[in-house]
């Protein structure tokens, strides 16, 4: 089969290069002219512009959009809805709103044109490892593009499947991260604690190394964890600022909105919005606060 794939960063450029490994044809376009130029020397047909990617394509044609949420890929499906005609499709593989991929379903819809909200999970490895994709919107198009999402996954009969009409694919993948927020905190909790606990002197590498095989929370994430603790023991070289990429925001909202407690993945949030605070105004104070009922000495920072 072929596609067009729009957005070559290094989730994009890499499914890209697995689509090729496989057998597929892929035209590439990036408003970046080094990518363009990376994934052609991967095999890949280059474009210039999204008409030239699409005039590059045998209708019906598919144009996968790997571009960042929100407004990159708000004009990324414009540009291409533009140019595609009845018939055709686009997918979203990147971290939108479910609520974006509902509208733009119906709008794209209107127009005779498909639309696919893919929900891709795999980070750096999944060159080599395989995607997971969960995929929403017709199914009936989902079952045309199947050997493109077989060839992304892990393997032809695991790590994929359809879950269900416009949204669910993106909402399912607003869920997964939302888990990983959970999950990446209890790890980082667990081993801080260890650290804390001076009068055994735990070797983290070596405790995590462990609990890789045969325990119950042994993991992928735990693997990297290993590594990164083997590779740095104190982690100097990494500042304790934690991003997020804005989905398990939408999970916590969506909790509120349902009246479905989500307490893990709240505080996981919260906490990452914590460690980007020098000096948080809060636990200042608090400190006053406490100096003023008390009579507590407040710590003056030298």
């Amino acid at each position: 089969m072929e596609l067009g794939m729009i957005g070559l960063g290094r989730m994009g450029g890499n499914m890209a290069r697995r689509l090729l490994r496989r057998g597929h044809r892929v035209v590439a376009y990036d408003l970046k002219a080094e990518a363009v130029a990376e994934a052609a020397q991967a095999g890949a047909v280059p474009a210039t512009s999204v008409p030239r990617l699409v005039a590059q394509l045998t209708p019906p044609r598919t144009v996968w959009v790997m571009t960042p949420a929100g407004e990159p890929t708000e004009g990324a499906i414009t540009a291409v809805a533009a140019a595609l005609s009845p018939g055709d499709t686009i997918v979203d593989g990147g971290n939108s709103y479910y609520r974006d991929s509902v509208r733009r379903a119906e709008a794209l819809g209107d127009k005779g044109i498909a639309f696919l909200d893919v929900g891709t999970s795999g980070g750096v490895w999944g060159l080599q490892e395989g995607y997971s994709l969960t995929v929403g919107g017709d199914q009936d198009t989902f079952q045309r593009l199947e050997p493109l999402f077989q060839a992304l996954a892990p393997a032809p009969d695991r790590g994929y499947g359809y879950v269900g009409p416009a949204g669910a694919g993106h909402f399912a993948k607003m869920v997964h991260n939302g888990i990983e927020y959970g999950l990446m905190q209890a790890y980082a909790e667990g081993f801080e604690l260890l650290q804390a606990k001076r009068e055994f002197p735990f070797d983290l590498s070596q405790v995590a190394d462990i609990w890789r095989s045969g325990s119950v929370v042994r993991s992928w994430l735990l693997d990297l964890t290993a590594q990164a603790i083997a590779e740095d023991p104190g982690l100097e070289g990494v500042p304790p600022y934690v991003e997020d990429s804005g989905e398990g925001r939408w999970m916590v909202q969506e909790s509120l909105d349902l009246a479905v407690p989500l307490p893990v993945i709240a505080l996981a949030l919260q906490t990452r919005f914590r460690s980007r605070q020098e000096q948080p105004f809060g636990s200042k104070l608090l400190a006053a606060m406490r100096q003023r009922f008390g009579g507590h000495e407040v710590r003056r920072l030298s």
